[in-house]
């Protein structure tokens, strides 16, 4: 989950892509009664600009699987989100920052997946609730 930057920049590959497979940590589902189900795959694309600052592009995707949050039946979503976002050599509280050697992408990445969460997850879309009259 690294960009070599340093390296690149030497190299004169002042863009390309990148795809990987990411294990969230358990707790990094916020639904109550569910979790990521697997890995979360990561696809995306990177840009080195002339002042060392570095776009990045890039798609999660996951599963999230639980109870229903309205009747507590088994539930499953498959999420899908793109993010941009400018890491810079120095510390920016409106970006992310990095070294100037090396990104490492896994805040950004936890980051995409709590922010792509929906607040629910339901077992069909027409879902009413426990029915109390059965």
């Amino acid at each position: 989950m690294k960009i070599e930057v340093k390296k690149l920049n030497a190299l004169k590959k002042y863009n390309g892509s990148f795809a990987f497979e990411y294990r969230p940590s358990a707790d990094a589902c916020l639904i109550p009664r569910c979790s990521i189900d697997g890995d979360v795959k990561v696809k995306g694309s990177y840009e080195i600009y002339e002042d060392d600052s570095v776009g990045v592009s890039f798609t999660v995707a996951y599963r999230i699987s639980g109870q229903c949050s309205y009747c507590l039946k088994d539930a499953v979503k498959d999420i899908e989100s793109s993010f941009e976002v400018l890491f810079v050599p120095e510390k920016d509280p409106d970006n992310y920052s990095y070294d100037g050697v090396s990104i490492d992408l896994e805040t950004a990445v936890n980051d995409a997946i709590l922010f792509s969460q929906p607040n629910i997850i339901l077992c069909r879309e027409d879902c009413t609730g426990i029915d109390v009259n059965n």
